[in-house]
């Protein structure tokens, strides 16, 4: 098994590209099933669960072909051309590698008016149930019976009725997953206290180009006029906003001048005032944001909330930024009540931070050490990473499988900008 060695205090500097985002990635390849005509998607990341996921569209009779294979391109190209699914069924072997497969639901309901989806697995960060996946779908038509680790769905006559539904709470996934199914649904279905990521967005937009009508893109309230079918499209996928600040808080900790190419400011808000409160210098340019800092950081107050607040997913890697700044920080968690596995490994490296529930306290200490560490999911694998680069010896992340699902050729990046990191087999 691979780990990565990192051997801390080298300054970053220069330009590094921002690959294509994975979670909007994961979320429009399924849009794929909703048409016979081929779904073209540029700027696809060289990830381990876009593989996944190609392997999950293969199993319900779709072909992917991808363009880009050298191991020197960035933004890779797959068409996806489902002209006849010949399986309704989401299996568990593939299902519970990777959380985003649920994904296949609603469109599959949608296509063929019928799916049997396994229940699905990815990061152990939390709770993450499905029934608001479940709920959103019934309110526009759908049947559904849950048994031995399978969700089975059922349009009545073959084709969704659409409909009206309000979220109790935001749900990125289920709202991804209702927005499809209702793309072809018979008639307008209304979707309140939807979520506004820009993966949603992106979704949304990819859709209307494939000849959906959708209403209110961006904001709470979606309205879908269902349509007879959709056709295919060319589309790119969004700048991975988490990758671009993750990336940013390396060089907030480490001090240096970055420009990361391609990156989305306007999708980045929370995270780029974080950073400036931390006392980051952040400028918008023509060709993406460049972070210049000298390592000098103040303490923050941080709660992680729904688009457009503070992401979940930037949490673990602003607790490791912080583990340097001048004083005590303190972060909430309000969306995960499992998402501070990383802290155990960050004070084997020196961190001072304590847990109280839901709520971390994170007071800056002069110095990291380098030591063997332990990845537990992507994002604290990648606060591992961060913590390494700053730290003074040398750091050993085990089980760095977590990151190749998120990070496309993480060391090939930081090297090309200063960083002493490689990867090493066990063998």
């Amino acid at each position: 098994m691979d780990r990565i060695i990192i051997r801390g205090g080298r300054r970053l500097e220069g330009r590094l590209p921002i690959s294509g985002a994975k979670n909007a990635a994961l979320t429009l390849m399924p849009c794929a099933l909703l048409t016979d005509e081929p779904l073209v998607l540029r700027n696809l990341p060289r990830l381990a669960d876009i593989d996944g996921f190609g392997h999950l569209l293969n199993q319900l009779g779709a072909s992917t072909k991808i363009e880009g294979t050298r191991p020197e391109d960035f933004g890779r190209v797959m068409t996806i051309r489902a002209g006849r699914l010949t399986s309704t069924e989401a299996p568990y072997d593939i299902v519970r590698k990777m959380r985003a497969s649920i994904l296949v639901l609603g469109p599959t309901l949608a296509r063929e008016g019928r799916a049997r989806v396994s229940l699905p697995g990815g990061c152990a960060i939390g709770n993450r149930p499905i029934d608001l996946h479940l709920r959103a779908l019934e309110a526009i038509g759908a049947e559904l019976e849950t048994e031995g680790g399978y969700v089975a769905a059922r349009a009545p006559g073959g084709r969704l009725a659409g409909g009206r539904y309000r979220f109790p709470i935001v749900s990125v996934g289920a709202t991804e997953n209702v927005v499809m199914a209702a793309a072809t649904a018979r008639g307008t279905s209304v979707i309140e206290n939807a979520a506004r990521e820009p993966e949603i967005v992106d979704l949304c937009r990819c859709l209307i180009a494939m000849g959906a009508r959708i209403e209110g893109v961006g904001t709470e309230r979606l309205e879908i006029e269902g349509v007879d079918r959709l056709h295919g499209a060319t589309y790119a996928v969004m700048p991975d906003r988490i990758e671009a600040g993750s990336y940013a808080c390396a060089v907030a900790m480490t001090g240096g001048d970055l420009t990361l190419v391609g990156a989305d400011a306007d999708a980045m808000r929370a995270t780029l005032g974080a950073l400036a409160q931390a006392g980051v210098s952040v400028d918008e340019e023509r060709d993406g944001v460049r972070i210049r800092s000298d390592g000098r950081l103040r303490p923050l107050e941080l709660s992680t909330a729904p688009y457009p607040g503070f992401a979940t997913d930037m949490q673990a890697q602003f607790m490791a930024m912080l583990c340097m700044a001048a004083g005590a920080s303190v972060l909430e968690e309000t969306i995960f009540e499992n998402r501070y596995m990383h802290v155990p490994e960050l004070a084997r490296m020196g961190a001072d931070i304590q847990v109280r529930g839901r709520t971390a306290v994170v007071r800056g200490v002069d110095r990291l050490l380098g030591a063997p560490v332990m990845a537990t999911d992507l994002r604290a694998s990648m606060s591992l990473i961060l913590a390494g680069l700053v730290a003074e010896g040398e750091t050993q992340v085990s089980r760095v499988y977590h990151l190749d699902r998120g990070y496309e050729r993480l060391e090939e990046k930081l090297q090309a900008v200063g960083a002493d990191i490689e990867r090493v087999g066990d063998g």
